[in-house]
């Protein structure tokens, strides 16, 4: 490149703009929650719950709405009307007498009333049916609360389990990294075969695969937690509750009744059970007489009512007692009773079976928690066990009486341990949140 040339390539590149500092990456925002605090949130996010309250609102004008029609009822009308012309009707005279006049213009404005006086018991059945629904809604919407409360623990305890033993595969690792350090250097002064290194790569990276794994899981978690709380995508979530907690198994029968006593499904059922009793009563009272009092005042041009009609505004009223009763309605009424006495009956069973599986739901998370609780026991157990395993054969193998591979098995069945007793510290967790779910708390 002669001299010219280099001038013009560095004047070039002087030219060039200065290359802008790409923007660091913006740290994603970190949620720490305790499981209350998430069980708040929750319930203040959830669209499952937004729907429910909207169906007790539905419940609700509808309850509104059969009250409605035991008050007095008042319409409006207004209209207008052309006829064709006709001959007028006159007695004869002089002048002579119109009796019947051509008005092919008519105008009427009525205002009516009614109300109803006796329907038989009809709209005090629909409205003690129209209660019941309003008392099933609202207990669907705790139901509801109740099932979000247990998926959010779930997720919440998952993550805490997966998070857990990502720790203690990490921990693991260094343990690992350090055995196999040893060992290669052992191989190097020739005081260890290749078998041995091997043996304690293959433990090593087996480990690794359960700690992504792990982190896999707390990931999958992290993101369903943070479904359940409405957090913006991306959002971390932190769980800062640990898995250690005291926990006794209570008498099944206390909590049976407990739980017959508070489940809002239950309850909900039981509400459906009454409306659908009130909705038969109010189908039966068709047979009675209904009895209404109506009324209405016209202002109208011509007003018909008064003779002879003429081309005015004039004003009249009626008020009276209207009285019906369907003696024969072919079975009408005999279907609709039975229709919702059928339904009744119908939920009534749903109900009896209710109570069977509740007293199922009680039985096993009771049974669940009991397990659990062993586990831990035996967990706990296994875990000291190996420590103390794991203390014998490192200083065994340090003094030079017992092969690398002691070590090793001891390593392993310590990570075991760790892991198992994580895992039933969980189960634990999880059965204490399937009791409360159980029994409706």
């Amino acid at each position: 490149m002669n001299a010219r040339s280099a001038v013009v390539v560095a004047l070039a590149l002087v030219a060039l703009p200065a290359r802008a500092e790409e923007p660091a990456a913006a740290e994603p925002e970190v949620v720490r929650l305790d499981l209350a605090t998430a069980l708040v949130r929750a319930r203040e996010e959830a669209p499952r719950l937004r729907a429910a309250a909207e169906l007790q609102r539905a419940a609700e004008a509808e309850q509104r709405g059969v009250r409605a029609q035991r008050l007095p009822q008042a319409d409006l009308q207004a209209g207008y009307t052309r006829m064709s012309d006709v001959p007028e009707l006159s007695l004869p005279g002089n002048p002579p007498t119109v009796i019947f006049p051509n008005l092919p213009d008519n105008w009427r404005l009525r205002v009516g009333a009614s109300l109803p006086l006796y329907t038989g018991g009809r709209l005090e059945r629909l409205a003690d049916a129209a209660r019941s629904d309003v008392a099933a809604a609202g207990h669907d919407s705790e139901a509801a609360r109740n099932d979000l409360a247990w998926e959010t623990a779930l997720a919440y305890w998952g993550l805490v389990t997966a998070t857990e033993s990502e720790r203690v595969l990490r921990e693991a690792l260094a343990a690992y990294d350090a055995h196999l350090a040893d060992a290669r250097n052992r191989l190097n002064f020739g005081l260890a075969a290749r078998n041995e290194v091997l043996a304690v790569e293959v433990d090593r990276n087996r480990a690794d695969f359960l700690r992504i794994e792990a982190a896999n899981l707390a990931a999958g978690a992290e993101a369903n937690l943070a479904r359940l709380l409405g957090l913006a995508p991306g959002t971390r979530v932190e769980a800062v509750e640990r898995l250690e907690a005291q926990a006794i198994v209570p008498e099944l029968e206390p909590l049976v009744t407990e739980a017959l006593a508070a489940r809002a499904d239950r309850a909900a059922l039981a509400a459906r059970v009454d409306s659908a009793d009130a909705r038969a009563r109010a189908e039966g009272a068709a047979r009675l007489p209904q009895v209404a009092l109506g009324g209405g005042f016209d202002y109208a041009n011509p007003n018909r009512r008064i003779l002879p009609p003429a081309d005015a505004w004039k004003t009249s009223w009626d008020v009276g007692v209207a009285l019906s009763w369907s003696v024969f309605d072919s079975g009408r009424t005999d279907a609709a009773e039975a229709r919702a006495e059928a339904r009744g009956n119908a939920l009534r069973e749903q109900l009896a079976d209710l109570d069977r599986r509740v007293r199922l739901d009680v039985t096993r998370a009771r049974l669940d928690l009991d397990s659990a609780l062993a586990r831990l026991r035996v967990a706990s157990q296994g875990l000291e066990a190996a420590q103390e395993n794991l203390r014998v054969a490192s200083d065994r193998h340090r003094e030079g009486v017992s092969p690398s591979s002691d070590r090793l098995d001891a390593e392993s069945q310590l990570l075991r341990a760790q892991l198992d007793r994580t895992h039933a510290l969980a189960a634990v967790r999880i059965a204490q949140a399937a009791i409360q779910r159980a029994t409706g708390r």
